[in-house]
């Protein structure tokens, strides 16, 4: 691929990430610093940049906010405690029941101020009964192998929690709290954010249960005796979340639209397809390059280039043994279903630089990239049958590492057409 598409469609996605930055989108969402007590809570791989950009506003405040391994921000007043995620630990176990003291106590007249971003659902730990914290972890990788959709995981994730569900407002009640949410899911719906903490949600245990069957998974025993009766997942509208306001403050539509707003000032024809795509992370490729081979057809003569953009969170259903993310995946099957395309080039990242379990944001492909990974003995078809997409991307040099981006907006997908 040429130097300058590729360059071109990272700095697409690097402006997608800057807009997002809580440090530069948040303040205006923040209301003026009440006279009372305020206590600063939050969780997420973004929290800790949200933290920092409050006191950036309010001054030094009171709080406690759990981030990822990595991610943690300087704060005056607010503590930063780390965790891990995807996978839940014992750290964010212990910081969670640390995050619960803080709102022990409080009374109407104090105020909240929750700072939630994706990655909450697994740094908010509090197994509900007697779900140990290993069987907790267990449960939580079966679902992030199985393919199933956001939406469905979060669902598990709730009523199998003490905080999810509308649970960490609970705990807050009668206290006033106002919720500034990141958003990184399909749809924006605050009650998906993080396993929604401040929102509450109409499903029921038999939901679970349907969705653990659906997608084969079996689970422990305490796992299944915790379903045997109403978790403690609040309704929308029961009385200790009607002191809550919940805020949207950045999501995926906003950064595809300064995307596109930079490629159209650069000359270039842009597309979306849509900010809230789901599906099979290889199925989507196949179809996203059937419609570039389409639009090139379509634009033969034209002599300007198209860049077809796209959000949303992707799945990868687990089949072998490599190290992959459904950036990367997407990225390797758009590359092998394009096989070397002419004047087609693509990047697929997540706007928080971590692509599954992996320390990268993604990859970009071009005509070039299976000619030059066959040439050097790598099997693309290989690979993608492992789900070892990452192994793939960084032995022909094509990954895409940023490290922490502080942000959390979901995937950023680029496909250009010259």
């Amino acid at each position: 691929m040429s130097e300058q598409s590729q360059a071109f469609l990272r700095q697409l996605f690097e402006h997608a990430v800057e807009v997002a930055d809580p440090m530069k989108s948040l303040v205006a969402h923040l209301p003026e610093k009440p006279d009372g007590r305020i206590v600063v809570i939050g969780a997420g791989k973004a929290s800790a940049r949200m933290a920092e950009a409050v006191e950036a506003a309010w001054g030094p405040c009171e709080g406690f906010v759990i981030t990822r391994y990595g991610y943690a921000r300087p704060c005056e007043g607010i503590e930063i405690v780390e965790a891990a995620h995807p996978v839940p630990d014992e750290a964010g176990r212990d910081a969670t029941q640390r995050l619960l003291s803080y709102l022990e106590g409080l009374g109407e007249g104090d105020e909240v101020l929750a700072l939630i971003s994706g990655g909450a659902s697994a740094l908010l730990t509090a197994p509900a009964g007697e779900i140990t914290l290993a069987e907790k972890q267990e449960v939580n990788q079966k679902l992030l192998s199985s393919g199933a959709p956001i939406g469905q995981m979060n669902v598990v994730r709730k009523h199998l929690s003490k905080v999810k569900g509308g649970q960490l407002a609970a705990a807050a009640y009668p206290a006033k709290m106002y919720a500034l949410l990141l958003s990184d899911v399909p749809g924006d719906d605050p009650a998906e954010i993080g396993s929604g903490p401040t929102v509450g949600d109409q499903s029921t245990a038999d939901d679970v249960k349907a969705i653990l069957g659906q997608w084969e998974i079996r689970v422990p025993e305490s796992v299944r005796e915790v379903l045997t009766k109403p978790t403690g997942v609040l309704s929308p509208d029961a009385p200790e979340l009607s002191r809550v306001t919940n805020k949207i403050f950045a999501a995926p539509s906003q950064s595809l639209e300064a995307a596109k707003v930079l490629a159209e000032e650069k000359g270039f024809d842009v597309e979306i397809l849509g900010d809230a795509l789901e599906g099979e992370a290889r199925d989507v490729a196949a179809e996203q390059a059937r419609l570039a081979r389409q639009r090139k057809a379509e634009r033969a003569g034209s002599g300007k280039p198209l860049v077809l953009m796209s959000g949303g969170e992707l799945t990868v259903t687990r089949r072998g043994n490599g190290v992959g993310g459904p950036n990367a995946e997407f990225a390797l099957a758009l590359a092998l279903a394009l096989d070397g395309a002419e004047g087609i080039t693509a990047i697929a990242c997540d706007t928080d630089g971590v692509d599954g379990a992996a320390e990268v944001a993604g990859a970009v492909i071009g005509p070039d990239t299976l000619p030059k990974a066959r040439a050097a003995g790598h099997s693309p078809e290989e690979a993608l049958a492992q789900n070892d997409a990452h192994g793939f991307f960084e032995r022909i040099g094509d990954q895409v590492i940023t490290g922490p981006t502080l942000t959390n907006v979901n995937d950023f997908r680029a496909i250009l057409v010259e």
